[in-house]
């Protein structure tokens, strides 16, 4: 008989199909989410055998409540619960704390602390972490730094993150090197990529300075911008200001999979001059490294995906000059063995970042 699990999650973002999927598959589940309202694509929650929402009130820059989330506690049979932790829940604290009081079992996967919390975020996510049963954080960098900060290591797990590992590396077999680039480009020259949302937090416009002065430099680099946003304007403006917009191709958004495979397995190297989340994930799936910044404390957990020399690089976060010179040494060092690097970009996805890891992960140290 499955063992019952009460999950409570905010919106059912379409990248965790996959692990959602598993873990309704392993489990007797119970989903609860609150509805998406900020543009995030939902999965198909028919995948899902028994799913509700719940309403939210209040905002995330401040305070607010879950409503219908506490009653949950009072049910007989709910006895093991997997949620969320958010500071500016007051739902959250009151939930921890009664799921104290009446023997409930209750695990939390958070981000965890990284180091860049105001002292009294510190103390409030500290006090929610030892008043749950156990923490799944997304990267070994938030549990060493929530084990210095008193939270004992035995009750904090490292699950790592995933896109839909299965349906990709399907696609990646069947991937063959095409002139995707050579045909639009009209030459042979390294193409970088990134792909993700243009807005300004991933700082783009640092790597259009970059290319550019690469160019007076000698070194000359094609550049394909997958994704649509806010800054394409400003970032189309600044190749057109720079003079290099023969050398950059906005492809726009894309959610053909299979188009992105081979965009990404034809590029060069992915960079990521903001934080760079799961555009590490889906780019090393498919064989390209990423470059990106080097202040942890202030990255996305995906960032541990990167082994310096092998998957990729970081250079100096706001630096452009760092930045030039990152992707200057990468080619620089790089330029023979791109096979290797392939083959160490599957790797790390295969070893660490998939649905599969984190399902063995969840079944060793979530105890129901």
């Amino acid at each position: 008989m499955k063992q019952h699990l009460i999950l409570i999650f905010t919106t059912a973002a379409h990248y965790r199909e996959a692990i959602y999927s598993a873990i309704d598959h392993e489990y007797d589940c119970e989903w609860h989410f609150r509805k998406a309202t900020d543009g995030i694509k939902e999965m198909d929650l028919s995948l899902l055998k028994n799913t509700n929402y719940f309403e939210h009130y209040g905002n995330h820059r401040s305070l607010y409540w879950k409503r219908g989330i506490l009653s949950l506690l009072f049910k007989k049979e709910n006895r093991a619960f997997f949620t969320i932790a958010e500071s500016r829940s007051v739902t959250d604290y009151l939930f921890f704390g009664l799921s104290r009081l009446l023997k409930k079992k209750v695990y939390v996967w958070t981000h965890g602390l990284y180091g860049k919390e105001s002292r009294l975020q510190l103390a409030l996510k500290k006090w929610q972490y030892r008043h749950v049963d156990g923490v799944f954080v997304f990267s070994c960098y938030a549990r060493n730094f929530m084990i210095e900060q008193g939270i004992p290591a035995n009750n904090v797990f490292c699950i790592y993150n995933s896109l839909d590992y299965r349906k990709q590396t399907a696609i990646r077999d069947s991937i063959k090197p095409s002139e995707i680039y050579k045909e639009h480009f009209g030459n042979n020259n390294p193409t970088i990529i990134f792909i993700g949302r243009l807005t300004p937090e991933k700082k783009l416009i640092m790597l259009i300075e970059a290319l550019a002065t690469l160019k007076t430099r000698g070194e000359h680099y094609n550049l394909v911008f997958v994704g649509d946003g806010t800054e394409r304007n400003n970032l189309m403006k600044k190749t057109e200001d720079l003079g290099i917009s023969d050398d950059v191709w906005f492809y726009g958004a894309c959610y053909d999979e299979s188009r992105n495979a081979e965009l990404l397995y034809n590029a060069a190297l992915c960079v990521s001059p903001g934080n760079v989340g799961l555009t590490a994930i889906h780019a090393l799936t498919y064989g390209c490294p990423v470059i990106t910044h080097n202040c942890f404390k202030k990255q996305m957990p995906e960032f541990e995906a990167i082994q310096a020399g092998i998957t990729g690089d970081f250079f100096e976060m706001d630096n452009v000059d760092s930045l030039t010179d990152t992707i200057s040494n990468w080619f620089a060092e790089n330029h023979s063995n791109r096979d290797e690097i392939r083959n160490a970009c599957y790797r790390e996805i295969g070893t660490r970042w998939n649905p599969d890891h984190q399902m063995e992960v969840i079944k060793q140290n979530l105890k129901v």
